[in-house]
């Protein structure tokens, strides 16, 4: 127990770090597309700056390991944060679309090789027997940080211009806390490729999940808050509204969690699936109402953030013993992260053609077709069932390793519980 408390005090450092660093990158992810379209950027653009910073995520992935293993985890971790002060001050300093783009780009490059250095450390001091309640206060800091961020959009309109300054300022917060830690630094594993039609073959449903998790909970953060600000009108409704969202997620991890760990994965991907078709229609077809607003995205929040677990969860249920389920993660993971990608881009042009109520559609089509998809698939039996883990809303190509069901014993302790 006394060792135990010793390894939290010392990474105590690392959490204050990810909440600062979440609510910076929740608040400036939903205000860039707030900000351009005051401005008068056409909607197809805005998905363009926006899936910019999705494509320097999936960059810093593969690349951004070799600056770390040559320089060490602090010195990368301040390069990469004073970039995301820089890309956040110039923003305030330039408006030109194409411009923003690359700032985007390299801000999503940053952000990422952040998180895997935050996430490599809290896998160095993760033992077998911890990993489970790291992770889980590590998941619960991410959401309620980013919740947080979105509130802090509820600013008054004249004072808009120092936004990303107060972003800055967050990011710099969270450079004091790991330029103070005295955590050994870990040594990385090369970022190794996954053939995804090889995937495919092995884990169908999971793959799906997870492209259509990164699909919906990207165009949440990027596109979502155009719709809102199109509709109400107002930043206040826009801050609370995301906020809600968010807490959705977070409340409704466990008990779908557990529901999954008694009647199956497959079943609880398609529900969830055609939860978010149900939620989509409803934000078509109810009247437009500020608190009938925040109480959908209570429940969206509580269905979109909820399938990349699972469907990870599924991968871990039908992979054997032979395949290396920590690679077939990172391959899970950049499959969301490619979801994330393409969302601003299909959801801006569906904006840009047909209007504002593209996304809902679009969210109800792709929810329909993962409940029908789900339930095409083969049900796992229950012994060969591992068990559902939380993960954070945004994770980097370690947290894999971090996973405690990495660990059969932890397993089996946690399938005696359910």
């Amino acid at each position: 127990m006394q060792a135990t408390k010793s390894v939290f005090i010392a990474i105590s450092s690392l959490f204050f770090s990810i909440g600062f660093l979440a609510i910076g990158y929740g608040m400036i992810m939903t205000f860039i597309g707030l900000f351009l379209k005051e401005h008068g950027t056409s909607d197809m653009v805005i998905g363009l700056i926006n899936a910019a910073f999705f494509l320097g995520a999936m960059a810093s992935s593969i690349f951004s390991q070799k600056i770390i293993t040559n320089i060490g985890h602090i010195r990368s971790f301040v390069t990469f944060a004073s970039i995301m002060v820089i890309t956040f001050l110039l923003h305030s300093m330039f408006l030109n679309e194409f411009f923003w783009a690359l700032l985007r780009l390299i801000c999503g490059f940053a952000y990422y090789g952040l998180l895997i250095i935050l996430e490599s450390w809290l896998n160095e001091k993760s033992s077998n027997e911890q990993r489970g309640q790291i992770l889980a206060i590590y998941t619960t800091v991410f959401y309620l940080s980013n919740a947080i961020g979105q509130l802090l959009l509820n600013i008054d309109e004249d004072l808009d211009h120092i936004i990303f300054s107060i972003g800055a300022v967050l990011v710099l917060f969270s450079v004091v806390f790991i330029a103070m830690t005295k955590i050994k630094e870990p040594i990385l594993k090369p970022f190794e490729r996954y053939s995804f039609p090889k995937l495919y073959n092995v884990v169908p449903l999971a793959l799906t999940g997870s492209f259509i998790s990164g699909f919906l909970v990207g165009g949440f953060f990027t596109m979502i808050p155009l719709y809102v600000i199109k509709i109400f009108e107002s930043k206040e409704v826009l801050s609370f509204f995301m906020a809600f969202t968010i807490l959705g997620g977070l409340i409704s991890q466990w008990p779908i969690g557990r529901l999954s760990d008694i009647y199956g994965r497959r079943k609880l991907i398609s529900a969830t699936g055609f939860f978010t078709a149900i939620v989509s229609v409803l934000f078509i077809v109810l009247p437009s109402n500020d608190i009938l607003i925040y109480f959908l995205g209570v429940l969206l929040g509580a269905s979109i953030f909820c399938i990349y677990p699972l469907s990870l969860s599924r991968a871990n249920d039908v992979i054997d013993e032979n395949k290396d389920i920590v690679e077939i993660s990172r391959a899970l993971l950049f499959a969301y992260g490619t979801g994330s990608f393409i969302a601003p881009i299909i959801i801006g042009l569906g904006f840009n053609y047909f209007g504002y109520q593209t996304l809902f559609i679009i969210f109800a089509v792709l929810g329909v077709y993962l409940s029908l998809y789900s339930l095409s698939k083969k049900r796992v039996a229950d012994d060969d069932m591992s068990v559902f883990v939380n993960v954070p809303l945004t994770s980097s190509s370690v947290m894999p390793e971090i996973d405690p069901r990495q660990d059969q014993d932890w397993v089996d302790e946690q399938q005696k519980v359910v």
